[in-house]
């Protein structure tokens, strides 16, 4: 008898979700534990695995279909000795609507045929060069390459058997903004619809993808329910990168630690420290957590994710480095497991990187913090009645003042304060 495949339920708030793409088309033979599909959340977008073997009979909600159910069926496996014949209209229903017009030819993944191109995941997406020949690359590689904006078949790849790779895409020459949308013309039979607006401006839709929507959703019900309260602090850094120095060298390349793992572990230890910071309102009650979970902010191509260092307090400084690596990366991958983002009790968001002094990040709710981290830069310092150059990092604190007040948040600033400036005292 055919096989149901239906739509997972990948988070235990999940109740719907986009089918961002097929990895499998009609005909394939699949064993269990392939990966067939790829499943767009409120949080990450993920990959579904087959529990059964068969071969691929046929898909009954298509590529780039939003607000699938969960457990509505979504293709169908067929076993030995069955045909597509064998497969009833009452084992295909579905809540979700499906264009009529649909041939059975279209079984097979496509893209979506709306004139309103999303050139993000579209340009990840084509998956055929113009001789049907599959691309393959790494999953990694086609998230970067659709984050570029670049055509994965025109990138040679330098993988096992020419397979891309993360390195081809990054040494890709991104090309201008007409010649992105020249190139999915030419390698996709989808009209790019250019609109203009009341002041004659020209524009391309991008659609929002769920993690955009849930990400506005839950920032604007962030910043008109949470009444934030901002505090700010320097901290000298000259301490921290000699040591950060003095480890490194001392790893021989075994490992590396960055200013942020720093951050991350003093966050940690000034949490445990002075646990009052690390909390969290309802209505019934503050709820005081008595681990240090550290949400770490990435960007990721399909929007912004909070990966957890759990226990932070715990652990070593390379390991809070290996584990900030690989959450990262899997989030960048959008290969999070739910239990990986879902949680936390406090939340670091560094943006030194890219050169901004100082900002006040929004609350990350329903958790009672948010530490925005600026750039280390040189700054005069009035030391002893002498001037000194020493380098500086602001470090702006957001509290959800029912739960935080002036007088807690400063206290837990002054011991975060500490740790970054004498990060010997967190190894102790």
């Amino acid at each position: 008898m055919p096989i149901k495949i239906t739509m997972p339920a990948l988070s235990p708030t999940m109740t719907d979700g986009t089918l961002a793409k097929w990895l499998k088309s009609v005909g394939d033979t699949i064993e269990a534990g392939d990966v067939i599909a790829e499943i767009e959340t409120d949080k990450a977008t993920m990959e579904v695995e087959a529990v059964d073997d068969g071969v691929l009979g046929k898909i009954i909600v298509q590529a780039g279909t939003e607000n699938v159910p969960v457990n509505d069926v979504i293709a169908v496996l067929l076993d030995d000795g069955e045909n597509v014949d064998d497969i009833t209209d009452d084992m295909i229903s579905c809540k979700v609507s499906v264009d009529n017009k649909t041939s059975k030819a279209d079984d097979v993944p496509s893209l979506n045929k709306s004139p309103n191109v999303n050139i993000q995941n579209d340009i990840g997406q084509v998956q055929k060069s113009a001789d049907s020949e599959r691309i393959f690359a790494s999953p990694l590689a086609k998230r970067i390459a659709a984050d570029k904006g670049l055509d994965l078949s025109s990138i040679k790849g330098s993988g096992p058997k020419g397979r891309i790779i993360k390195a081809d895409v990054e040494n890709a020459n991104v090309g201008s903004a007409s010649e992105i949308v020249n190139t999915i013309v030419a390698n996709v039979d989808i009209p790019v619809d250019t609109k203009v607006n009341q002041f004659g401006q020209t524009y391309i839709e991008i659609p929002n993808n769920n993690i955009k929507k849930v990400t506005a959703q839950r920032l604007l019900e962030s910043t008109t329910t949470i009444p934030h309260f901002y505090l700010t602090v320097d901290c000298q850094l000259n301490n921290l990168l000699d040591a950060r120095k003095d480890i490194n060298e001392r790893a021989n390349g075994e490992y590396k630690l960055s200013v942020n793992d720093f951050i991350v572990k003093a966050t940690a230890m000034a949490l445990k420290a002075y646990p009052a910071a690390n909390v969290s309102w309802t209505d019934e009650a503050v709820h005081q957590y008595l681990t240090a979970d550290v949400s770490v902010a990435v960007s990721t191509p399909n929007g912004l994710i909070t990966p957890i260092v759990k226990s932070a307090e715990t652990k070593g400084m390379r390991e809070i480095s290996d584990e900030v690596k690989a959450l990262a990366g899997k989030a960048r991958e959008g290969k999070l497991q739910p239990e990986e983002f879902q949680g936390g009790s406090f939340t670091i968001s560094n943006l030194g990187m890219f050169g901004v002094k100082e900002f006040a990040a929004i609350i990350n709710p329903p958790q009672g913090c948010i530490l925005a981290i600026g750039a280390g830069e040189q700054r005069p310092v009035v030391e002893n009645g002498e001037i000194k150059i020493k380098t500086i990092m602001s470090c702006t604190l957001s509290t959800d003042h029912r739960t935080v007040d002036g007088a807690i948040g400063a206290e837990w600033l002054k011991i975060f304060k500490q740790y970054i400036e004498n990060p010997v005292s967190m190894l102790v």
